[in-house]
Order: C-alpha cells, then structure tokens, then sequence
C-alpha cells in the first residue's frame, strides 16, 4: 500500500498537469467550417488549414461518400481537434482533416456519392442535386470540435498532437508491409532508407519519426517512376484505386522478379537522383524551404521523380533559373498551384503534371 505521502504528491501532480491544458469545446456548422476551411486556402492563410504532414488527401469516393451518408443520417461523427496558433491566430487541424475536405469536396460539388448501401437513391449524385431544403439542412448540421488554446505551451501541443495520432491511429501502410511483404526488394528499400545522403537531403516530420516514411517515399519514387505516365502496373490502375494498393502491388510483384541486375541499377537510378538533387538545391534538398524539418510527399515526388526524368532524357540539364521551385503563398507561382491540390492530389494527372513540370523546367 501507498503512503500518504505518496499518495499526495499523485494527487499534486495531476492538478498541476491538469492546470497545464486548456481547451474549449465548440459546435459550429459544416458550412462554418467549410467557409473557414476554403477561405485564403489557395495561398494557404485559411483559418482552419491541414498542417504539411497532413496534406495528402487518402480517403477514396467510397469512404467519402459513406461520410456524407452518416451525416444526412445524423449519425454520431467523431469530434475535430483543432489546435490554436498563438503566432497566426489560426487553427491548425490535428485530427479531421480528411472529414473537412471531404465536406468541402461534397458542398462545392466535387464529389459524386457512390456505393452507398443504406441511402442508395443518393449513387451517383452531387450536392446541387439535391433539393434545396436537404441543402440547407446538410450545411446547417453541427459538428463540435475540441479547440487547444494557445495558452498551452508546444511541449503540451506536441504531446496531445503525438497521443491524438498514435493511440487510437492504425499502422500505416509502411508499416504494415514490412510484416507483409518480406523479400528482397523490401530489404533494398530499407537499405537505402538509411543512405546518408538520402537522411540529409531528405528531413522527416516529428508526426512521422519511426513511422517508415523514409521508406514509404523511396517505395512511391520506383512504383510511380515505372507506372509513369498512365500509372498502370501489374493490371492495378490508380486512376480507380488508392496509392496504397498501387504500391503495395508494385512491392509483392518486386519481391518476386527482383534480382543483381536490378539491384544496381535502380541503386544507380536513385543515387545518381539524389547526387543530382544535391548539387541543385542546396540547403533545401526536398524540403520545401531551406532548413525545412519535414518533407512533403507530393513535393518530394515531384523534386525526387522530376529530376530523375530530367537526368534520363538526354537532353542538356539547365539550372540556370530555379526561381520556379520557390514557393511563397503570398506570390504563388505554378509550382505552388500544382503542388496545392485539394481532394485528388494523387490521382495520375495530378502525379503526371508536377512530375512534368520539374522535368520540363529542367530541361528547357
């Protein structure tokens, strides 16, 4: 048994851990979020904006569409968490972001309900289609989400963040696969994954720090480098299906064909990227800004797949003007647009246009 004493100092030390966290609960509408999810989104001053590490849009129309579902319903939807930024005054989304785009998507008809089991007379229509008065009452549904005052301090802020998004969040796909799909190509991809070179140019967000990310980037960077343009590989298109289970049949069908040969010469292909990758953007490497903390997956497909595209042309390289890869919300130039896709930022032409753009600057 515990001595008082003991037992005081526990009592003391949640009141003081408790005194630290300050958070409001809200209940706004969808069209309230919306509004302040969309407004100044495309130079990324939105008020309620996805963070970076958050950015890639992974649910598909499915999963969508059966969201909407439970929200004509009225069915009980998970609380958004939000976090408030001292320095800006915004709210940075910690958990919710696929379920605001997703509204965003659905009330700017951008998506076309599908598959739906209980409310199938919905497949295959938009937002618009329906009447008026069901209009309303969709954007006039509330939704309650926990805000994170400012008052916290980061250290409180990191830690809710690395609790929200690890206890009760799945394995990721990388994660899973190493369990999965055991072979010889996974084992490369974990090779270079610790490639010095690779680790420097290449800095990983707190969010995704033992994660496999490193590995999950450089699986993308050969199953979209073999796919392209059309993105179809082994009879999986991912024009109809998600990145995930691209890549996953991209990494089952390596670990049977994989061989010497192979070895060296993607070894070659991706070192011969990364060298080149260095020499071109210093102090940036596949951050979006000198001394970045994180990489951006889009961007690093982009940077990472273009460059490769560019080396293996043929044609002279120009790195004369590389004012085209900074980006600046205040002044956004076409890099940034294409890089700041909403809803399908890995669908093929998503892919194919950023890949394009780089090769193209580069090679002009």
């Amino acid at each position: 048994m515990k001595t008082e004493d003991k037992l005081n100092k526990i009592e003391e030390q949640i009141k003081a851990e408790q005194q630290s966290i300050s958070y409001d609960i809200k209940d706004f509408t969808i069209e309230y979020y919306v509004q302040k999810y969309l407004d100044k989104e495309d130079v990324d001053d939105n008020e309620l904006y996805v963070p970076e590490y958050q950015r890639e849009f992974i649910w598909e129309p499915t999963r969508q569409s059966k969201f909407i579902e439970s929200i004509i319903l009225g069915l009980p939807i998970p609380l958004i968490f939000v976090a408030e930024i001292e320095e800006t005054g915004r709210l940075e989304i910690v958990d919710g972001s696929q379920r605001i785009r997703t509204l965003a998507a659905f009330i700017n008809n951008q998506l076309q309900l599908s598959r739906l089991e209980k409310l199938n007379e919905l497949n295959g229509l938009y937002f618009k289609d329906l009447k008026p008065s069901r209009q309303r009452l969709i954007k006039n549904s509330s939704m309650r989400m926990i805000v994170l005052s400012s008052r916290a301090n980061e250290d409180i802020r990191n830690d809710m963040f690395g609790r929200i998004n690890t206890s009760s969040v799945p394995l990721l796909p990388m994660e899973t696969r190493r369990g999965i799909y055991r072979g010889k190509f996974m084992d490369f991809i974990t090779d270079l994954a610790v490639n010095p070179l690779f680790k420097k140019l290449c800095p990983i967000d707190r969010h995704f720090e033992d994660r496999r990310e490193e590995e999950e980037l450089i699986l993308r960077f050969f199953a979209f480098s073999e796919g392209y343009p059309k993105f179809k590989l082994n009879g999986v298109d991912l024009e109809n299906g998600s990145v995930a289970k691209f890549v996953d049949n991209y990494l089952a069908k390596q670990n049977e064909i994989f061989n010497e040969f192979e070895i060296v010469k993607k070894k070659s292909d991706f070192m011969a990227m990364l060298t080149f990758v260095e020499s071109v953007f210093k102090n940036k490497g596949f951050g979006k800004h000198q001394n970045s903390q994180s990489t951006s997956r889009p961007y690093f497909e982009a940077i990472a797949l273009g460059c490769h595209f560019a080396l293996k042309s043929g044609k002279s390289i120009n790195t004369s003007d590389l004012s085209w890869s900074t980006l600046d919300k205040k002044n956004p130039n076409n890099f940034f647009h294409l890089l700041s896709g909403r809803y399908h930022t890995h669908k093929p032409k998503a892919i194919q246009e950023r890949i394009d753009y780089v090769t193209s600057k580069l090679t002009s």
